[in-house]
């Protein structure tokens, strides 16, 4: 029987042999599903076996983390020094980082974690020079600055590694409900007109994952990658931000030649050696982030205006209590929100209460 790699390499092979047209996106679509779930089976095989290599496990800290993934050598180890207090090693031979280091930013009261990785080269995906460890360190980022310089700027390579890792750059996940059920067999209902698929294609694709029984609710106008991602279950959203490095030694017509190979994506042009929009790319990294200002005051006193709590937009009470002290979860009572997020001012409010950019909150704890 032939094994998992070798079934993956099969179905890879049929894919690309398959001319790619409508006809043919169905059954595209059947053999990618069953990649992807093949993927997943000998992925898991390589962990129960011990099999997965080296690892990058870096601890996240601060209010979110920042990943910097680009090819060798162009200068992320250099922007690393500039943005943070981190001395990652530098030098103009390739491969300098061998291990993911990471620096904390200090931007508008917030404090961002901006981790070095290792170069990426083609093939990354696939193991070549340790990339699935870097791009595993990735994955945890809660966004991803993809770096090239002007003499290697092709970030479509970059995309298309982390895209085989799993990851999905500027992307949300598919607006899709599976519910199973025990009987009934597959019924597939759709909230607006679908035009890339119907619900006979989408029920074929989602019995390639054996499930037979079940009520598939699809809110929006899904492709066949977009519900092979969801049946996966393993893929990664994260926003990104393009920048190119090495712009004080910009050559006549590399922009024009930067943007034939990025298209219509926007990029931020840097030098990390004379400071060339390292303003704006903080501001940039800031914003993309999307964070949001908490101010706490404490029982029977006034509310701290000029050092707020800096999360991330979505982040609740919890989330908050975590940031203070361990402890605070257990000994959690309830809160008192006054601002955006609240019905009226000083509602009492609980643990997964989700907090709005200015709000005012006391927390009230047991006593030990």
């Amino acid at each position: 029987m032939a094994t998992i790699e070798e079934q993956i390499k099969a179905l890879e092979e049929e894919i690309f042999n398959t001319q790619k047209n409508k006809a043919t996106e169905h059954h595209l679509g059947r053999l990618k599903a069953k990649i992807a779930k093949l993927k997943a089976q000998l992925e898991l095989q390589k962990i129960k076996g011990g099999g997965v290599g080296r690892r990058y496990y870096i601890k996240k800290s601060g209010d979110a983390t920042v990943a910097l993934v680009g090819f060798p050598s162009v200068g992320k180890s250099c922007l690393l020094n500039h943005l943070t207090a981190s001395r990652s090693e530098v030098a103009d031979y390739q491969f300098t980082t061998l291990e993911v280091i990471p620096g904390v930013m200090h931007y508008k009261n917030a404090k961002i974690q901006i981790l070095d990785m290792p170069g990426l080269i083609k093939g990354a995906a696939k193991g070549r020079g340790r990339g699935r460890e870097v791009l595993t360190a990735a994955r945890a980022a809660d966004i991803i600055i993809l770096l090239g310089d002007v003499f290697n700027y092709r970030i479509d390579i970059l995309e298309r590694e982390l895209y085989e890792a799993g990851i999905r750059v500027d992307k949300q996940p598919p607006n899709i409900h599976i519910a199973e059920e025990n009987r009934g067999g597959l019924s597939v209902r759709s909230t607006l007109p679908l035009t890339n698929m119907n619900e006979a294609e989408i029920a074929d694709i989602i019995r390639t994952y054996g499930i037979i029984n079940a009520q598939v609710t699809v809110r929006e106008d899904i492709t066949v990658d977009d519900l092979v991602d969801f049946l996966a279950g393993n893929r990664i959203y994260i926003p990104s931000i393009v920048a190119i490095n090495k712009f004080d030694l910009k050559y006549i017509g590399v922009e024009k030649r930067i943007e034939e190979i990025i298209g219509k994506r926007a990029y931020l042009p840097i030098s990390a050696i004379t400071g060339q929009g390292l303003e704006e790319l903080k501001e940039l990294i800031y914003d993309r982030l999307g964070f949001i200002r908490v101010y706490l005051k404490p029982k029977g006193e006034k509310t701290d205006l000029d050092e707020p709590l800096v999360l991330l937009n979505g982040s609740t009470v919890k989330v908050v209590c975590e940031h203070i002290h361990r402890d605070f979860v257990n000994l959690f009572r309830y809160a008192l929100v006054w601002g955006s997020s609240a019905k009226f001012p000083g509602q009492s409010v609980g643990l997964d209460h989700e907090l709005i950019d200015g709000d005012i909150l006391t927390i009230i704890t047991k006593r030990r």
